[in-house]
C-alpha cells in the first residue's frame, strides 16, 4: 500500500499565512518533513502522533541533502504514511517544490500541491509596499538571489530585468552588491528606490530604505544578514505613507507568556495581534487533585446547596469534567444558584448554558465577599469548588455572613517542565522586553524553574494582573512596570499597550537583530 505526500507551502512566517487546507492536512500527516523557516506555531498544528523531521539549511549548512529528502519522501509514503512536505513560503516558487514533485512523479507516488503564500508578494506587503500600482507600474518579477552555482554563466537577463518596474529578488543578501551593480550596468537609475526587508511578516521584521547605488553599503553598515528579500522600483516610495505592520502599538516587543500551555492561547494571539513577539514559557500547569472523594461526595449532595462559587475557568473546567464523568449534566444544578469570580470565568458557564446569578464589581476574593455581603447568607450552603492552594479569603468571609461553606479541591497547580536554560537564552539574545503574570502561580513557578527569587534584567520588565499577583511578584523581588487591577486578559493587554505608546519604533533598541 503506498501512501501519498504533500508539498505545503507555509507561508513566509506569519503562522496565520498558512491555508487552511494545509493547516488541515498538517494535522491529519503521519510524517512531517519540514524547513528551516517554518515555525513552531505552525508545527503546532500537526499530530501529537506524527513524526517531525527537519530538514531545514541556514548558511549553507544542510540538515538533510536533497537527495536525501527525495529519498525520504519515497520511503515514508511507500510505507503507507501520509506525508506532509512543509516548505516555507510556496513549494514552486525557488522552493525546490518541482524537483520534489518530479522524484514523488518518477517513483509512482501519489502526490498533491497545496500552494501557499509567498514571501515574494507577503515580505512587501507586510512592509507597506505594493507591488503593483496604477500609477507607478504594470510589470514585476521575481528572481532568485543565488542561482545553482553549477550552471556556470547566469541564466539571469540582467538587461532585461533592468527595464521591468518591479523587481523582487528572494534569497539575495549574499549577493547583494552584485545584484545592484548589475542593474546599473544595465540601465537602471541608480537613485532607484529599494527596500531590503529582513524576516518578513514576524515579529523580528526589519526594513531597510535606500536608493540602489547605496543599498549593498547600507546593508552591511547595518548588518543585514539573511532571510530577506529585496525590492527594486519606484513602488517602495509608498512605503512612507502605507507602512501598516511595522506601526503596530506592540510590534518587535519581545513578551514572555507564563500562563498554563493550554490557557495561553488568549493573551499570545491578543499581544501578537498587537505586533509582539510571543513567547510561551509556561511556568504552571493545572492537574486534578490527587483525590475526587470530597468533589464526588460534593456531586451526589447538590441539591442540598444554595450556592456554587467558581473563583476560576480552571475550577468550572474540571467541575463539569467530574460531573460528566460521572454521569451527572447540568441539569444537576437545577434550583441552585451561581456565582464567578469575573467575566473570563461567567464566559466559561455561560458556553455550557448555565446563567450566571452574580459576579462582582472587583474580580478578586474580596469582591465575591462584598457582593454576597449585600444578600442574606445566613444559614444558606455553599459549594466552593477551587484550587487545592488558595486564600480562604472566600469561605472566611461567607461564614461569617452566616453561611455554611464546602471547600472542595478540583484541581492542583504544579510547576512546569519548562527549562529554565530556554528563557535564560532568550533574555541573553535580547529577545524579551516584559514578563507577564496572571496569578500567584505563575510568579511562584517562575522562581522555582530559574532556582530561587527571580531578578529581572536591565531593560526587561513586569506586567501582573490584579493586587494579589502584584504582591506575589513584590514577595518575589520582581519590580512591576505594568499592574491591571481588573482581572481580564483584554484588560492587561490594553495596559501593556498604553505603557508603550508613547514609544515610537525609531525609539526602539534593535533588540536581537
Amino acid at each position: 500500500m503506498k501512501g501519498k505526500v504533500y508539498l505545503i507551502g507555509a507561508g513566509p512566517g506569519d503562522p496565520g499565512l498558512i491555508t487552511v487546507r494545509g493547516r488541515r492536512l498538517l494535522a491529519l500527516a503521519d510524517v512531517v518533513v519540514y524547513d528551516h523557516l517554518v515555525g513552531e506555531d505552525i508545527l503546532g498544528h500537526g499530530a501529537p502522533r506524527a513524526r517531525f523531521v527537519y530538514a531545514g539549511k541556514e548558511g549553507g549548512s544542510h540538515t538533510l541533502s536533497q537527495e536525501e529528502i527525495n529519498r525520504l519522501l519515497v520511503e515514508e509514503a511507500g510505507k503507507g504514511k501520509v506525508v506532509v512536505r512543509l516548505k516555507g513560503g510556496d513549494p514552486f516558487i525557488f522552493g525546490r517544490g518541482g524537483e520534489e514533485a518530479e522524484v514523488l512523479a518518477a517513483a509512482g507516488i501519489p502526490f498533491e500541491i497545496v500552494p501557499g503564500v509567498t514571501s515574494a508578494i507577503a515580505v512587501p506587503a507586510y512592509a507597506g509596499i505594493p507591488l503593483t500600482h496604477r500609477g507607478l507600474t504594470s510589470t514585476v518579477a521575481f528572481v532568485t538571489g543565488h542561482e545553482d552555482p553549477l550552471k556556470g554563466e547566469s541564466a539571469v537577463d540582467w538587461a532585461a530585468l533592468a527595464r521591468l518596474g518591479t523587481l523582487v529578488f528572494l534569497m539575495g543578501v549574499k549577493n547583494l552588491r552584485s545584484i545592484c551593480e548589475r542593474l546599473m550596468e544595465n540601465g537602471r537609475a541608480p537613485e532607484t528606490p529599494c527596500a531590503l526587508i529582513r524576516r518578513g511578516t514576524t515579529a523580528d521584521q526589519r526594513t531597510l530604505e535606500a536608493p540602489l547605488s547605496a543599498m549593498a553599503e547600507r546593508a552591511r553598515e547595518e548588518g543585514f544578514t539573511p532571510p530577506a528579500v529585496l525590492v527594486v522600483g519606484e513602488v517602495c516610495g509608498l512605503r512612507g505613507s502605507l507602512d501598516w505592520f511595522e506601526k503596530k502599538p506592540l510590534f518587535g516587543r519581545g513578551i514572555v507568556v507564563t500562563r498554563p500551555a493550554h490557557q495561553a492561547g488568549p493573551l499570545a494571539d491578543l499581544l501578537a495581534e498587537g505586533g509582539a513577539r510571543v513567547l510561551t514559557f509556561p511556568t504552571v500547569e493545572i492537574q486534578p487533585p490527587p483525590s475526587w472523594e470530597a468533589l464526588d461526595t460534593a456531586l451526589g449532595e447538590l441539591a442540598s446547596f444554595d450556592w456554587v462559587v467558581f473563583t476560576s475557568a480552571n475550577g468550572v473546567r474540571f467541575f463539569f469534567h467530574r460531573l460528566y464523568e460521572g454521569g451527572g449534566d447540568v441539569r444537576d444544578l437545577k434550583g441552585l444558584k451561581i456565582a464567578a469570580i469575573g467575566p473570563a470565568t461567567a464566559r466559561s458557564l455561560e458556553e455550557r448554558g448555565l446563567r450566571v446569578d452574580l459576579v462582582p464589581k472587583e474580580y478578586v476574593s474580596e469582591g465575591v465577599v462584598a457582593a454576597f455581603g449585600r444578600l442574606d447568607m445566613a444559614g444558606k450552603k455553599v459549594l466552593l469548588p477551587r484550587a487545592a492552594e488558595a486564600r480562604d479569603v472566600i469561605p472566611l468571609g461567607l461564614e461569617n455572613l452566616g453561611a455554611r461553606v464546602e471547600v472542595v479541591s478540583v484541581y492542583r497547580t504544579v510547576t512546569a517542565p519548562s527549562r529554565r536554560e530556554v528563557l535564560e537564552g532568550w533574555l541573553s539574545e535580547g529577545l524579551v522586553d516584559m514578563i507577564t503574570f496572571t496569578s500567584p502561580s505563575t510568579v511562584r513557578g517562575l522562581c522555582e524553574i530559574m532556582g530561587g527569587e527571580f531578578r529581572l534584567p536591565p531593560g526587561v520588565e513586569a506586567a501582573v494582573i490584579g493586587p494579589v499577583t502584584a504582591a506575589a511578584a513584590r514577595r518575589a523581588g520582581i519590580e512591576i512596570a505594568v499592574l491591571k487591577e481588573t482581572y481580564t486578559i483584554e484588560g492587561l493587554v490594553e495596559a501593556i499597550t498604553r505603557h508603550y505608546a508613547a514609544e515610537t519604533a525609531l525609539d526602539r533598541p534593535a533588540r536581537g537583530r
